[in-house]
């Protein structure tokens, strides 16, 4: 059988494309050793600079180092967004295809031609290999996006938002549950806009209801909730569910009024938005925000500084401005490189603290767990996480005693803490 060697870079949802593709081509074997694949496959990120030069690195390291008749193909978001600079500059790829074909993979490979079309693919019952994990898995619900964040690129190449139907949605988790998955991650570029572009206001709220009629899985968590397009009512809606873990990821980007208008981002209600999902019990609370915007001020900067210490999310992901052809902000006056790294480390400090007193208040509770088999901190450690967090970025609980029976559900005691990483024993199995 001919080896297939896959790299997915950027986000969960390009994730979810690349295991459709393994999906197409499950004749192949795959091998993690690039220089004995028969084809390369590197599906990229296009998001921000540093997202490009990644891919870009990898594409070159796979020209350098695959084997003679190799294949290599390049695929995913850079290639959409950079079609023609690419196949200029790198005429030695041998297909190059966008975000429109990944279910079309195989055929592409067999006939060594590839597509680059403005649409994008919007999944249906294709079949998908779930990589890296026996009990979780990501649905992708929609594509595109219809907000204008003025730094944002992504709507010039994956365009306006088009949803999934519940019953397709449905169909997959189905199909996911009866191969064992039971904990899902629902996932989009604007998850809480679903069905908006079908004239209906409430479809997220919906799917939720709809899910948890079918019964099939037995948690499940929502990424990228936006304040537009998010309400007290859908909030409530996760709350209520059996099936939904009171997780609310919402990017904020910022909390300085000044900047949230030129980003063209909504600040209505957000704090109070914010204030209701701290009030859920048991809700876990993760956003987003963006130091160094070009027109943050001092001033602007510290206000967020005091928010990010008054309101103690949970998680927070912080991404330095990264300047982006084709949008509004792209083209003003950037901050200089040296105050925008200060920003950062202060921000990161200011996280450091509130992360370790978070950690530290989950010392000696019991708390329910998935655990999925050895760590790979040490073979010495199984991994957990707390059944709210989001798998791969919420963090990692150390499992060093107890009866572990295989991947689940688990009780489990926090006893340690040490540099930040929790360290917990399993009491009981549960479900």
């Amino acid at each position: 059988m001919k080896k297939l060697h896959i790299v997915s870079l950027g986000c969960s949802k390009n994730l979810v494309d690349s295991e459709v593709m393994l999906g197409r081509l499950q004749d192949y074997i795959i091998t993690q050793d690039l220089s004995a694949a028969d084809v390369i496959i590197i599906n990229t990120c296009g998001f921000i600079e540093a997202a490009k030069k990644e891919s870009l690195g990898h594409i070159f390291e796979a020209l350098e180092r695959r084997k003679k008749g190799a294949l290599l193909v390049a695929s995913g978001c850079l290639v959409a967004r950079y079609a023609k600079e690419i196949k200029e500059m790198i005429p030695e790829i041998d297909i190059l295809t966008g975000v429109s074909d990944y279910h079309h993979i195989d055929s592409m490979i067999a006939n060594k031609t590839g597509v680059i079309r403005d649409n994008v693919y919007l999944q249906q019952n294709e079949q998908r290999v779930v990589t890296g994990s026996q009990i979780h898995a990501y649905v992708k619900i929609s594509e595109g996006c219809n907000q204008q964040c003025s730094f944002c690129a992504i709507p010039s190449f994956k365009g306006k938002l088009q949803s999934r139907s519940i019953d397709s949605i449905l169909h997959e988790i189905e199909s996911l549950a009866k191969q064992g998955y039971q904990d899902i991650s629902f996932i989009a570029q604007d998850t809480s806009s679903f069905l908006r572009d079908k004239g209906i206001k409430d479809g997220l709220l919906k799917l939720i209801n709809a899910i948890e009629a079918q019964g099939a899985i037995k948690s499940a968590r929502i990424l990228y909730l936006y304040p537009s397009s998010t309400d007290i009512e859908l909030l409530d809606g996760i709350a209520n569910s059996h099936i939904f873990q009171n997780y609310y990821d919402m990017p904020i980007q910022h909390s300085a009024k000044a900047v949230l208008a030129h980003m063209q981002r909504s600040e209505k209600d957000m704090i109070k938005l914010l204030e209701h999902m701290r009030k859920i019990p048991n809700s876990f609370v993760r956003s987003s925000i963006i130091v160094g915007y070009p027109t943050e001020s001092t001033s602007d900067f510290d206000a967020l500084c005091a928010f990010l210490e008054s309101f103690r999310f949970d998680r927070l992901n912080v991404f330095e401005y990264s300047k982006e052809e084709g949008t509004k902000a792209g083209m003003l006056t950037e901050i200089p490189r040296k105050i925008r790294t200060q920003r950062i480390n202060k921000v990161k400090k200011i996280l450091a603290k509130i992360d370790k007193q978070h950690f530290a208040t989950m010392l000696d509770t019991h708390i329910p767990c998935i655990v999925e088999g050895e760590s790979a901190i040490s073979p010495h450690f199984y991994s957990a996480r707390d059944i709210r967090w989001a798998k791969d970025i919420d963090g990692e609980i150390l499992i060093n005693d107890g009866d572990y029976t295989g991947t689940g559900y688990y009780n489990v005691h926090i006893t340690q803490m040490q540099d930040n990483i929790l360290i917990g024993r399993i009491e009981n199995r549960l479900h």
